[in-house]
């Protein structure tokens, strides 16, 4: 595993950092072993995978809490976000289950993650703060190669998102608004690929650009995509100069100076 000034400084160039094994062999093994039985597919049997999607939510059984509770995990979140700046989440969300199909997927746009719904609203909304959402999570659960639908990732991206958000204020904008204009504004990042084996987690900045894509493999692709919870809002002007690796890559984004603590 990298250093932690290593690991940093990859997350602030590139968006997002992958943590190899970062959730135990077994308690992965048991998160699959639990989400096929919620497909009501047969693991072995591909002619009961007749759907491209499974979305399965609200796992909250006991592999699924561990998961993002390991000691290397929690550090990580320490060095990106900040100690005592994250809350502690005991679920991983839903899980968009890709498998091998002819079907291609109609939720395959260059996007950033939603993280609050204002009253009223149908979409959700991010704003340059990213209320509500202190990271982007992808953790794999199953082997995913560069046929099996692995999230694609426009390396740097996050730095380009800054500006986006930034006319819309405090209320922020929704997904519905924000798809294009950051799709435009990173379409000239390179793409990545988040591939690897059960138990590897990217952990990714809230404005990371990313999109799913058709799965062309022979296993399906088991992955859950959850936020980090933040304890506290993010800040862009503090007095002290602390700022979080998350903070920072905002602020370069938005072109403010940088104190030498940043560089």
């Amino acid at each position: 595993m990298d250093d932690d000034t290593t690991l940093v400084s990859r997350f602030l160039r590139d968006g997002f950092v992958k943590l190899a094994g970062a959730v135990a062999p077994r308690v992965a093994a048991d998160c699959a072993r639990l989400l096929w039985r919620e497909t009501g597919c047969e693991p072995d049997e591909p002619a009961t995978w007749t759907r491209p999607v499974h979305w399965v939510g609200g796992m909250a059984r006991g592999p699924f809490a561990a998961a993002p509770n390991s000691p290397g995990l929690h550090h990580a979140y320490d060095l990106l976000v900040g100690a005592g700046r994250w809350e502690p989440r005991y679920s991983l969300g839903t899980f968009p289950l890709r498998f091998p199909h002819e079907e291609e997927p109609d939720d395959a746009g260059w996007h950033i993650e939603g993280s609050y719904l204002p009253e009223g609203e149908s979409w959700y909304f991010t704003d340059l703060r990213s209320r509500d959402r202190a990271l982007l999570m992808l953790f794999l659960f199953s082997e995913v190669g560069e046929e099996d639908a692995p999230t694609r990732i426009r390396v740097g991206s996050h730095l380009d998102v800054p500006k986006v958000l930034e006319k819309y204020g405090e209320f922020g904008a929704s997904g519905l608004v924000l798809g294009p204009e950051v799709a435009a504004a990173s379409e000239h990042r390179p793409v990545a690929l988040a591939t690897g084996s059960p138990g590897d987690v990217y952990l990714c900045h809230p404005f990371l650009v990313h999109a799913a894509q058709a799965h062309h493999g022979v296993r399906p692709r088991f992955l859950a995509q959850p936020p980090l919870p933040p304890a506290v809002p993010y800040e862009l002007e503090r007095a002290d100069g602390a700022y979080s690796p998350v903070e920072i890559a905002i602020r370069r984004g938005l072109g403010l100076s940088a104190p030498d603590r940043e560089s």
